[in-house]
């Protein structure tokens, strides 16, 4: 399952999705994963959910970024919540350049039991609709 937390910047998305996170923990039968572009969050979420800076491997694509989360994925079969702040700021493109991405995220979160929640900094307006249909 794949669920976008929307708004314009500055509109409350991160304590949101960070909220999500630390309730996932004792929700969720397997590991939650926190991912950022940077470590400013990282002693917002509790202990047991894992922070990921993914600033730190270079991605700049959305290609690039899919890559980084199927070897997640195929290294850890416990997973089972994924958070992702500033999404469109990792993979460095416009809303409407990601429906690659989240074809094969769809794919990737069915085929392994993974729900993703990604932070998208946008007018809703100009969201695309393979964007929208995930809104929560």
């Amino acid at each position: 399952m794949i669920q976008v937390v929307h708004g314009k910047k500055g509109s409350g998305k991160t304590k949101r999705i960070i909220d999500m996170a630390n309730n996932a923990v004792k929700e969720q039968n397997g590991i939650v994963v926190f991912i950022d572009d940077d470590n400013r969050y990282m002693f917002d979420v509790q202990q047991p959910v894992r922070f990921v800076n993914a600033g730190e491997y270079g991605m700049s694509s959305p290609e690039m970024f899919y890559g980084f989360l199927c070897g997640m994925a195929s290294q850890n079969f416990d997973i089972s919540y994924v958070v992702i702040d500033a999404f469109l700021k990792l993979v460095n493109v416009a809303p409407n350049e990601t429906e690659w991405f989240f074809q094969r995220l769809t794919e990737l979160a069915e085929k392994n039991d993974i729900t993703f929640v990604l932070s998208v900094s946008c007018d809703d307006s100009e969201a695309p609709d393979y964007i929208q249909k995930h809104f929560i």
